[in-house]
């Protein structure tokens, strides 16, 4: 078994790798206030911090210590956390990612004189584990429509990819409501234009037809509702008032945490 960082394996990089352990649940952040006269505390509720995932690996013997050496140089280079997050991937677990860099030093302890074995800590600051292969739906219609999560075990933040017109007119809209909540779109969208919505950046931009940024489209919104999707059914009611609907992409960015 064996991970992969950055699209490169560790097999490739002459490494055996095993998951040392799996974090169940990160660490708690507990909003308590203390109330003046009353026992205990006010609970406010929790969030989650950051994740950790330690992978334990080795280095077979090698037909010199400089080779051995050889060998860890191009880990460093590899897995330099000065390069930022990247993609990673365990074996024990293909079908999500991590988006993570190494968070402490590597000390590699020389087991024989040309072999080694060094853990290899990574912290991940979003603490969930997205799918590699994302759930994607199209809606193409006015109405009432489901779209069905069936991967992850938490709520998503999805990218919403509106197409359609809308024009500077106050009357003139697009309605998307995802569980309940109402998401106005007032305008103005043209004809080629695409209009993406991502809940995760609390972000929205219109596009050209092959996809470069023409402006930003929060102004767009009528209000800052960004959609979430929860894990299983979803109900999504699209409404185009004095407006013309043409398609709605929803890229789920389906999650575990």
């Amino acid at each position: 078994m064996g991970f992969i960082y950055n699209g490169i394996s560790s097999q490739s990089m002459k490494i055996r790798a095993r998951l040392a352990g799996w974090q169940v649940f990160t660490a708690l952040r507990n909003s308590f206030e203390t109330v003046p006269g009353k026992a205990g505390v006010a609970d406010f509720g929790c969030d989650i911090s950051e994740r950790t995932i330690t992978i334990s690996c080795s280095v077979l013997p090698r037909r010199s210590f400089a080779e051995l050496v050889s060998v860890l140089d191009n880990a460093a280079e590899w897995l330099n956390p000065a390069k930022g997050l990247r993609q990673l991937v365990l074996d024990d677990v293909p079908d999500r990612y991590f988006m993570a860099r190494l968070s402490e030093a590597v000390d590699c302890e020389r087991l024989l004189r040309t072999a080694g074995s060094f853990e290899l800590r990574f912290v991940s600051p979003d603490p969930y584990a997205y799918a590699l292969e994302d759930e994607v739906f199209v809606l193409s219609g006015t109405g009432t429509h489901v779209a069905e999560r069936l991967s992850g075990n938490a709520d998503s933040e999805p990218v919403y990819f509106l197409k359609g017109m809308i024009s500077t007119s106050s009357s003139s809209y697009i309605s998307l409501i995802t569980n309940g909540e109402e998401l106005r779109i007032v305008g103005p969208l043209a004809a080629n234009e695409t209009l993406v919505i991502d809940s995760s950046m609390v972000t929205a931009k219109v596009t050209d037809a092959a996809g470069n940024a023409l402006r930003n489209g929060l102004p767009c919104l009528q209000e800052l509702n960004f959609p979430i999707l929860r894990k299983g059914v979803n109900n999504i009611e699209i409404n185009a008032v004095n407006a013309a609907f043409t398609e709605l992409k929803i890229q789920a960015k389906s999650r575990w945490r």
